[in-house]
Parts: structure tokens; sequence; C-alpha cells
């Protein structure tokens, strides 16, 4: 059985970085919470009493306030480490 031809070159290994952790600001994971707890409240609040003051003159916009807040919420958990 014939011999297989040695290497002459060296396998490519990359250079080894400094491994950094990342760490998320303290303020960003209780507004993360926030966020969540505030658009599902505002959403709770305006089909339980869609004519409380403030809400009722908003009408269908509060949907959007509060899938707004949600979404919101969601964004920042994506920066969250």
């Amino acid at each position: 059985m014939p011999k297989s031809k040695l290497r002459k070159k060296a396998v490519y290994t990359p250079p080894q970085k400094a491994q950094t952790l990342k760490v998320s600001p303290r303020w960003l994971a209780p507004l993360m919470v926030v966020s969540w707890i505030l658009g599902i409240a505002w959403i709770a609040v305006y089909y339980i009493a869609p004519t409380a003051p403030g809400l009722g003159a908003l009408g269908n916009w509060n949907l959007l306030i509060g899938f707004g807040l949600i979404i919101f919420g969601v964004v920042l958990s994506t920066r969250w480490r």
C-alpha cells in the first residue's frame, strides 16, 4: 500500500482574540419588562373600560399604543445580554 504524502505547510489556525463579555446596561431589563406590562395593561384597560377618561377619545389608537409598547419591549429584549 502506498504511503500518503506528508503536508509541507502548517495547517492554518486563526489568531486568537481576547473574548470580551458584553454586559447590558442595568436599566435595560426593567424597562423591557415595564414596557411589556404597560402595553398589556393599556390594551386590557381599553377593552374593559373603553369609555374611560382619556382612552375613549383615542378610539382604536389605543390598540396601536398598546402593541407599540409591547413591540418596544421585544426590540429591547434583542439587546439584552
